[in-house]
């Protein structure tokens, strides 16, 4: 029988929780300030905030969302932008939950009575270190120095110590990120405070005891807790900063500067991030290639790649006589064939879909020219931009019309080949010199005999 109400207790949890993931979040609220101004709510990815939706409210102030959330975890609400929790508040949704908030010139307050355990807590929280808020975010509003910041700040660091005392939710979750939260929170207050402008600045040795147990290291140790922060990337570049200094570090631009903020880094795909964003301001190629070289081994994750790749799209000249991407793509085999390995030959890449009848029609071309090609010092490479959900059709394909030369897959019109030589349309032909650089990236169809005169050409060099 215990067995029986065991199992059965657990069935109800699961349904529980598969119905509350199901379940939409409902915001209700009053926008009371003396302007009527969008409110927003964002999401964060990856240490930043998202905006999700954005509603303008009624001539009283009135406004509300509803929202399937995404994960279990933060979320933001308020009239501030992306970049900074200025007029933004954190609230904690996993589904089912329904909050009603007035926002106010500089904070907010819950209303009615159905709020969640886990958003009363964070609201506490906000409430205890709002006067930190307001002296180190929202600095315009608020006059502050540091002779009467930091005296608040440790007397707020002490109380926070025992905030949690009594406070927990029953959600473990929340119960256990809160810790963090308020970490992070601390961390970035006192941060944002000596990197933002006021009309005197301490010296490293009148900091309050508070900083010096502030390390980047230890913040940037696991990925997630970054990543759940809204602020999170902000945090931990303030952080950085903070121990440069502390550390006696002269302020360095370009390459030597990174190499200082990822030291006190000891994870790698932080270590990525960091490097991205450096990247991001770069405006040149040759300056994008030189970061890369030194730090281009942080880049790791998909999406870390696929940034990348953004950043450098608009970088590139593609001029004849410049390096060819290094791609690499499964063949039919399922065999993986890079550019590298090409090197010593002319390559010739048809960029394809099994959908694109222009394609088909230079097929019978391409086949003569492989024809032609024979014994010589050439590969010629089709690159089929079919969805991955397409892919048995290209396989059928290659069997059914006999099709020759290497065959790739690249996986969708989307793909790292077509955004880095902006192949917005098929079929393209684009030839590369034995060397491994471009020679056009845009060059004659096989149906034109210049393709022909072209590739033999790149041979005789």
């Amino acid at each position: 029988m215990k067995l029986k109400h065991y199992y059965f207790a657990l069935l109800i949890s699961f349904f529980t929780f598969s119905a509350l993931a199901q379940q939409p979040v409902e915001i209700t609220g009053t926008l009371v300030k003396k302007r009527i101004i969008p409110v927003k709510l964002f999401k964060v990815h990856e240490g930043k905030a998202v905006e999700l939706a954005s509603t303008a409210p009624t001539t009283n102030g009135k406004f509300g969302f509803i929202f399937y959330p995404e994960y279990e975890g933060l979320y933001v609400l308020g009239t501030g932008t992306v970049g900074s929790p200025n007029d933004n508040y954190k609230f904690y949704f996993k589904g089912g939950e329904k909050l009603a908030v007035n926002l106010l010139d500089s904070s907010y307050v819950l209303t009615g009575k159905l709020n969640s355990k886990e958003n009363i807590v964070l609201t506490q929280w906000h409430d205890l270190v709002f006067p930190l808020e307001m002296k180190a975010v929202n600095f315009m509003k608020v006059q502050s120095t540091f002779v009467d910041y930091f005296p608040l700040q440790e007397e707020i660091v002490a109380k926070a110590k025992t905030f949690l005392n009594g406070k927990a939710t029953g959600n473990t979750k929340f119960d256990a990120n809160m810790r963090k939260y308020i970490a992070w929170d601390l961390a970035s207050y006192a941060t944002n405070f000596i990197n933002t402008p006021r009309s005197a600045h301490p010296a490293v040795e009148e900091y309050s005891p508070f900083y010096a147990t502030l390390k980047a290291e230890d913040f940037a140790k696991n990925t997630t807790d970054v990543y759940a922060n809204p602020w999170g990337n902000r945090t931990l570049s303030g952080l950085m900063s903070l121990n440069l200094r502390q550390g006696g570090f002269k302020f360095e631009p370009g390459l030597a500067g990174l190499k200082n903020n990822l030291a006190f880094v000891p994870n790698d795909t932080l270590k990525g991030d960091l490097v991205l964003d450096n990247a991001a301001r770069y405006k040149t190629y040759a300056d994008y290639k030189t970061l890369m070289d030194a730090y281009g081994k942080y880049v790791i994750t998909a999406g870390q790649k696929k940034r990348s790749l953004d950043i450098l799209t608009p970088l590139l000249t593609l001029k004849t006589g410049e390096n060819a991407l290094a791609f690499s793509y499964p063949d039919k085999d399922g065999k993986t064939v890079t550019m590298a390995s090409l090197k010593g030959k002319v390559v010739l890449v048809d960029v394809w879909a099994t959908w694109c009848g222009p394609c088909k029609v230079e097929i019978p071309h391409l086949k003569k020219l492989e024809e032609e090609m024979k014994g010589k010092d050439v590969a010629i490479i089709s690159l089929s931009t079919d969805a991955v959900t397409d892919k048995e059709k290209w396989l059928k394909m290659i069997k059914d019309e006999n099709l020759g030369g290497i065959q790739l897959f690249a996986g969708g019109p989307g793909n790292e080949f077509s955004q880095y030589y902006k192949v917005n349309t098929i079929p393209r032909f684009l030839v590369f010199d034995k060397q491994g650089k471009i020679v056009t990236v845009d060059s004659p169809r096989p149906s034109n005999p210049e393709l022909k005169a072209l590739l033999e050409k790149e041979l005789a060099k």
